[in-house]
């Protein structure tokens, strides 16, 4: 079994190719990679051919895209599942689910491949759908946390149902005595996931760091060992490997207490599975594809597409109506949540390699996969703005939770002193000195370097709305909102800017959808002097309409007496961010500079 280099180059030089040029249409690559296998794969042009070697690279591949998408789900989330997006993920799954696989017992299909359309049509893909609201600027939305919660259930109600599917296989048999044995397998797996993954894996890394194997690659060496030992006790329980390694990154998130480390060995894994190994899978996966179906299959693929799209919407929306928030919002979290991707089509691949389904079956799932993404951005958008137009689409209000100050120095206090009336403030510096000022404020401080995950983490940033940096190094601002958007998600970051601050961090602040604090940059140094001898005093304070005319007249620059720092509105403090923004019921705070500001 000897690997063809040159194969391999071709079939990883194609993925990247069209897996770069779908993502710059806005969806994800896997579309392409499966496109390239299905046009140079041999049900087209027959150019690119896959062997053993492939295969096994493929396998592992799509071992480690597994841990990646474990290692990215929080449990604590879905935990602190929202009633809506239990709700959503309840009907999105279970009605197509149950239409899929009515649809296939119509069609002649027999009760394991019925099973495993239902299963397949109920998947939702979190990357696919997690990147799309990203575009549309819909992170802070309530849909889209509903989305969010609804992706990760339905996703884990999938692979559960498969690893059911795959024991009765194995067991070949749907006796009462068949399936029992088939419900013990999978409970002493998960038992034993469950007791190595909370009890061993946590100690077994606790202990090297004690010994001072710290490293990353010693730790990413470890990762994948564990990775692949709970891959391989799922084989020895009759499920499929992909289970093991999902439920491997679930425990290895929480394993790896380090939260910098875990971070870093997750971006490896990522880059290792989604830029190297899986492509393959997806790649090869579309070799498998026949076109036949349009011709001996029409009817079936067309009424499973339909199935899919239509079950999807309205389980979802039915299903959602009980959480109050109305039948629009539930129709537009079912376009949302209609994206297919990477798990349906490793679920798919595995099946056909275990005999599950045909390669009939096997290329109706890839054609609806491929169709139900690729509608989610217009569906989705439609719905947005359907949602815009009739003034129900909800964006989180991130001033009920609480605030990270990072920057302990007299504008940060000021800010925090402001601001604690109405939510809970958290300050970190890295200075003892400014946090012991803080503290003696009755303020809560923490003393760490928030450019450590696990110090930022030890501030309480995970339940925060809102991360403000203002240090004096807009460089180190800029790193802070960076760590708390792509670690953290949180949905509000500000970071103070000064007019010399270098351009491209400006840029690096839009492509994170953050914005500077106060709207602009500033003279940092001036305004800490001014908040050092105005600490703990009113601020002014002006309606509307003063407070717009002052700043069209005076702006926010060098020779401005006023800083605008919070918006009241409707009762509740907010972070001042454009006079664009100001309502006209609005008040508007300012700190002011008293050598130079006239009332």
């Amino acid at each position: 079994m000897e690997l063809d280099i040159l194969n391999l180059l071709l079939v990883l030089g194609v993925a990247w190719i069209a897996g770069t040029v779908v993502q710059r249409l806005g969806y994800p690559s896997v579309l392409g990679e499966l496109g390239a296998g299905i046009v140079l794969g041999p049900p087209l042009l027959g150019w690119l051919s896959v062997g053993d070697p492939l295969m096994v690279i493929a396998d592992l591949g799509v071992l480690l895209m597994m841990v990646y998408i474990g290692m990215e789900i929080d449990l604590r989330d879905l935990g602190r599942a929202s009633t809506g997006g239990l709700l959503a993920a309840i009907g999105g799954f279970f009605v197509p689910f149950g239409l899929g696989y009515a649809v296939t017992i119509a069609f002649g299909g027999d009760v394991i491949a019925a099973l495993f359309i239902g299963m397949a049509v109920g998947v939702t893909s979190l990357a696919t759908k997690s990147r799309i609201l990203v575009d549309l600027g819909l992170l802070d939305t309530r849909i889209a946390h509903v989305m969010m919660a609804g992706a990760l259930i339905s996703d884990t109600l999938s692979l559960i149902v498969f690893a059911g599917i795959l024991s009765v296989v194995t067991i070949g048999t749907l006796t009462v005595f068949g399936m029992g044995t088939i419900a013990l397998q999978i409970a002493l797996f998960f038992f034993a996931a469950w007791l190595l993954g909370t009890h061993v894996v946590p100690h077994v890394f606790a202990w090297v760091s004690r010994r001072g194997f710290d490293g990353r690659t010693f730790n990413l060496t470890l990762t994948l060992l564990v990775a692949l030992l709970f891959a391989e006790l799922a084989e020895l329980a009759g499920l499929h490997g992909i289970l093991g390694a999902f439920l491997a990154g679930l425990f290895l998130r929480e394993g790896i207490r380090v939260r910098r480390l875990s971070h870093d060995i997750s971006g490896v894994v990522k880059d290792v599975s989604l830029g190297f190994l899986a492509p393959v899978f997806f790649v090869t996966a579309g070799f498998e594809v026949s076109f036949d179906v349009f011709r001996d299959d029409l009817a079936f693929l067309f009424t499973v597409m339909v199935v899919a799209i239509v079950g999807k919407i309205v389980g979802t929306a039915l299903f959602y109506l009980p959480s109050g928030h109305g039948w629009r919002e539930g129709i537009t979290v079912g376009f949302g949540m209609n994206g297919r991707g990477a798990v349906e089509i490793i679920i798919a691949g595995v099946g056909l390699q275990a005999g599950i389904i045909d390669q009939s079956i096997f290329s109706i799932l890839v054609f609806m996969a491929i169709f139900t993404t690729a509608s989610v951005p217009v569906t989705l958008k439609w719905g947005v703005d359907w949602l815009r137009r009739n003034d129900q689409l909800v964006r989180a209000d991130p001033s009920t939770k609480p605030a990270l100050i990072v920057g302990a120095g007299a504008l940060g206090r000021e800010i925090a002193h402001h601001l604690a009336p109405y939510r809970p403030v958290r300050l970190i510096d890295l200075s003892p000195d400014k946090v012991a000022l803080a503290l003696e404020k009755g303020l809560t401080a923490h003393q760490g370097d928030a450019l450590d995950a696990d110090a930022l983490a030890r501030a309480g940033v995970e339940d925060c709305g809102t991360v403000v940096a203002i240090t004096p190094n807009p460089a180190v601002n800029v790193l802070v909102a960076q760590r708390a958007r792509s670690v953290f998600l949180v949905a509000n970051v500000r970071a103070m800017m000064r007019p010399d601050s270098d351009a491209g961090l400006f840029d690096v602040l839009r492509s994170l959808g953050a914005a500077p604090l106060f709207g602009v940059p500033i003279d940092y140094a001036r305004w800490e002097e001014v908040a050092a001898l105005a600490e703990r005093s009113e601020l002014v304070e002006m309606p509307a309409a003063a407070a717009r005319a002052r700043l069209a007249e005076e702006g926010l620059g060098s020779l401005s007496g006023l800083l605008p720092l919070f918006v009241r509105r409707s009762g509740v403090l907010r972070l001042f961010a454009a006079a664009e923004e100001i309502a006209d019921t609005d008040e508007v705070l300012f700190l002011a500079d008293p050598e130079v500001y006239r009332a």
